[in-house]
């Protein structure tokens, strides 16, 4: 019996750098259907978003010059001179002394540099009373603010979530070159191992559990999955089914008949699958040690523990690890959910819970949040983000390093 020789966790990692390489060919495909893929192009504007001053709040576009001095017990006043209407350019200039009734999103007037918000005046039959004073450019997204022309919006590599496509879409941009999505095989090996629809159990059996787990796992992110079944424990019908399997994924995943019984016939089917063979047999990890790895004719092939539980651990470490490199993926790492240092201060109004756009990195063994500053109609913010911090309603905010939940954002 020959044992394996242990690998440790980050020598199997280097491994996985080493023998995978990502799968270069890709398809053209609709916008819509490209949620999860991870992208083969360099996204560029073609165009200025957005591609005219825009307002930020319902309120009243005005020459912030014109505001300056108002407050509560002294308001300044401004004859409203009409509405700015949604959808349709604003050809009209302000003159001296005007303001303009204008909803979120519509198009600021020619002269007019900012917007009061409705909250901060009021109108009364035609006189607009200013309760505050407002700074050149505030509540007001200019032209190409979002996203300017020339600039690289979403890099290649990059798996494609909710807000990439929105920001793709932003700029008139209907389709998008993806890499093909990648095919997963999957079998279960064992004499004990029954289907996990099974109802009566008889002594011994085992519901193939993994069957579910695996697959769902390969499926969540982002590519397909391929059940062949379950095979008894000999070996020239094992061999023949995992590679019949073998020939039709991108990668191929065995579960059960890993560790150094007299009956574990994973590491002798691989052998024979192609070279280079099996780079790793054994990881020092607790659970899953009797992990294979290996690379046969440019294909991954993953050996998994039978027990369900080790199984998942170890996809979830190492298998995803194959499954990102084999894509293309080159996005940013990210966890579940994380407690966090926030690199700066963060200023928060009590009584209110706020939500901070971040992005995420790790320091020293910790993971930091660095605020991503933008007024919240930016979409650009959403594609830089890793994630979500909250600031809850009894505190007036946070001070650098200070730890923070983060809610992540897939």
């Amino acid at each position: 019996m020959q044992f394996f020789k242990v690998k440790t966790v980050e020598e199997t990692y280097t491994l996985i750098e080493e023998f995978v390489k990502a799968i270069k060919d890709t398809e053209e495909i609709p916008l819509e259907e490209s949620l999860h893929r991870i992208l083969a192009e360099d996204i560029i504007a073609t165009e200025n978003v957005p591609s005219f001053p825009r307002s930020t709040v319902d309120g009243y576009a005005v020459m912030a010059k014109e505001t300056f001095g108002s407050s509560e017990t002294m308001p300044g006043f401004l004859n409203v001179a009409g509405s700015v209407k949604m959808g349709e350019e604003v050809t009209t200039h302000l003159k001296s002394g005007e303001a303009v009734y204008i909803p979120t999103g519509g198009m600021v007037p020619p002269n007019s540099d900012s917007v009061i918000m409705i909250e901060h005046c009021e109108d009364l039959a035609g006189l607009l009373n200013t309760y505050k004073q407002v700074a050149p450019g505030e509540n007001v997204i200019q032209i190409g603010e979002d996203v300017r022309i020339g600039d690289v919006l979403i890099e290649n590599g990059t798996k494609l979530r909710p807000q990439e496509l929105g920001a793709i879409a932003a700029i008139g941009k209907s389709k998008v070159t993806v890499y093909k999505q990648l095919t997963i095989g999957y079998l279960s090996s064992g004499d004990e191992i029954v289907p996990y629809e099974t109802k009566d159990l008889q002594i011994g059996q085992v519901r193939d559990i993994n069957a579910l787990t695996i697959t769902s796992l390969v499926n969540e992110w982002g590519a397909k999955a391929i059940y062949a079944g379950i095979v008894t424990d000999d070996y020239s019908e094992y061999q023949r089914v995992a590679k019949e399997l073998f020939d039709k994924v991108d990668c191929l995943v065995l579960s059960g008949g890993s560790s150094v019984g007299a009956k574990d016939y994973t590491t002798k089917v691989i052998e024979t699958l192609g070279q280079p063979g099996v780079f790793t047999h054994g990881i020092s990890i607790k659970p899953g040690k009797p992990t294979i790895l290996a690379m046969a004719k440019d294909k991954p092939v993953i050996g998994l523990p039978g027990h369900p539980a080790s199984a998942m651990i170890i996809f979830s470490l190492f298998g995803e690890k194959i499954v990102k490199k084999l894509s293309g993926e080159t996005s940013r790492n990210k966890l579940e959910r994380v407690q966090v240092r926030l690199t700066k201060n963060i200023h928060s109004s009590m009584g209110r819970t706020d939500y901070i756009r971040v992005k995420l990195s790790e320091k020293d063994g910790e993971w930091w949040a660095d605020p991503i500053i933008g007024k919240s109609g930016l979409i650009s913010t959403l594609v830089q983000s890793d994630g979500i911090v909250e600031i809850s309603a009894e505190y007036e905010g946070v001070r650098q390093g200070e730890f923070v939940p983060a809610i992540l954002l897939r």
